[in-house]
């Protein structure tokens, strides 16, 4: 039996590999969780969108979107910016805190904003001329010399179609107003014409449709522009589709029209992209006044590079955690996901090289008893005092405690190591009774 101290001993010992095993083991799951936390981090709870000047249909859209990001416990925030050419400056700049913005098509490449990939375009954006006098306008030529109400993005494209046709800045005025401000100017004779987003349920522009005094350009050769602008697509406002009844427009209009888009920054987190085309989805794939259900939003962009995330949810719908986990636990779970398969993937391997690390162990453990086993023997070679072969039962002793704490009893060289220091014992036992005998002798 165990004296009380060494047992004490062996207690501490114990309790010493415990705390260090477990310390290890909080060590490797502190570092584990650290690293997925960079490699995947979480998700922002809060995006921000350019949504262009403020009161305008992107407003609506935007507030519409706020409530389904809402629902995630994502929250959206609106920023108003100057127009669609500072949202793209915006969300282009890594420091302005801009996630994504809506963008007009043909405003601008992708080599003007290497920081952006597209969401997809989400409608079709028709471009009217309104404007006001007893004559009518049928084709563009007509608006050289007058006041022209031009906002600074729609000039990009609207500039280069009415350039087309000979209408610019040195026969004519264009006036830099846009939404709101130009169909009020258009109303109070500031201006003759108004390039204006035909949005059919924007306010301002139903109450220009419904001006008798204000009339709306038909774009004739609309397929030509289409053709010669490959940003352009022609479209037709159908006869009655303003007011059935009071038959507005009295005739089918043609118009030529880019298509919006949404944008973000590069380094968005994908989850948010997914949760963005999300919401995208549900908003758009509806039919409208000029495009069939389904057919928005889009999955190319021929201004910019479309995101993978956006694309595979356009594609395949949502992931499997995505339709099972809220949007919140989806990161966590996929980060618990990571650990099992690096768990894995380090058990396998542990499984099949364990026993051979520890048989190799083992007989490491063994060769060592044995060298001490041969030093005993080596000395029994030699002329010994009692006290030196005292000593040595002393060592045999030791070793033979050694040898009987192993765990792994079955093996050969266990056996062999036992039937060896049995041997030994014999010889010191017969060494000492010789010793014994002369001394008595003696």
């Amino acid at each position: 039996m165990w004296p009380r101290s060494q047992a004490w001993g062996r207690s501490v010992d114990s309790s010493g590999t415990v705390a260090r095993i477990t310390a290890a083991i909080v060590c490797v799951v502190a570092v584990v969780w650290l690293s997925l936390w960079y490699f995947i981090p979480a998700p922002p709870s809060t995006v921000t969108l350019a949504i262009g000047i403020k009161g305008t249909p992107f407003e609506d859209i935007a507030l519409r979107y706020r409530e389904r990001l809402a629902s995630h416990r994502v929250a959206l925030v609106l920023r108003p910016t100057g127009g669609m050419l500072e949202n793209l400056k915006l969300v282009n700049d890594p420091a302005s805190g801009v996630d994504a913005a809506f963008l007009f098509g043909g405003l601008a490449t992708s080599g003007q904003a290497r920081n952006v990939i597209s969401l997809g375009r989400i409608d079709y954006a028709p471009m009217g001329i309104f404007y006001r006098g007893p004559d009518t306008v049928d084709r563009l030529t007509q608006l050289k010399g007058k006041r022209i109400a031009l906002g600074p993005a729609r000039a990009l494209v609207a500039g280069d179609i009415l350039g087309a046709y000979g209408v610019n800045e040195e026969n004519s005025k264009f006036v830099p107003v846009v939404g709101p401000g130009a169909a009020k100017a258009l109303k109070d004779g500031q201006v003759d014409a108004a390039f204006l987003p035909i949005e059919l349920n924007f306010p301002v522009v139903q109450s220009l449709l419904r001006d008798p005094e204000i009339k709306l350009v038909d774009f004739a050769e609309a397929d030509t522009l289409a053709r010669l602008f490959p940003s352009l697509s022609r479209l037709v406002l159908l006869k009655g589709m303003v007011d059935l009844e009071k038959n507005i427009p009295a005739t089918d209009v043609n118009l030529v029209a880019t298509a919006n888009a949404v944008v973000v920054r590069k380094d968005l987190h994908p989850e948010l992209i997914y949760l963005l085309a999300q919401s995208l989805q549900e908003e758009h794939s509806g039919a409208g006044a000029f495009h069939r259900a389904g057919e928005f939003p889009t999955q190319t962009d021929p201004e910019f590079p479309m995101a993978a995330e956006a694309v595979d949810y356009y594609k395949n719908g949502p992931s499997f955690l995505q339709r099972y986990l809220p949007f919140l636990m989806i990161n966590y779970a996929k980060r618990v996901a990571a650990i099992v398969v690096a768990a894995v993937a380090i058990v396998i391997p542990l499984f099949t090289f364990t026993p051979k690390l520890y048989a190799w162990l083992l007989n490491l453990r063994l060769a060592r008893l044995y060298r001490r086993l041969r030093l005993v023997n080596a000395q029994l070679k030699r002329e010994l005092t009692a006290e030196q072969v005292a000593a040595l039962q002393n060592d045999l002793d030791h070793i033979d405690h050694a040898a009987n704490v192993l765990p792994m009893r079955h093996s050969d060289l266990f056996f062999s190591l036992l039937m060896h220091i049995d041997m030994t014992r014999t010889r010191l036992t017969a060494r000492s009774a010789a010793l014994q005998r002369l001394n008595s002798a003696a």
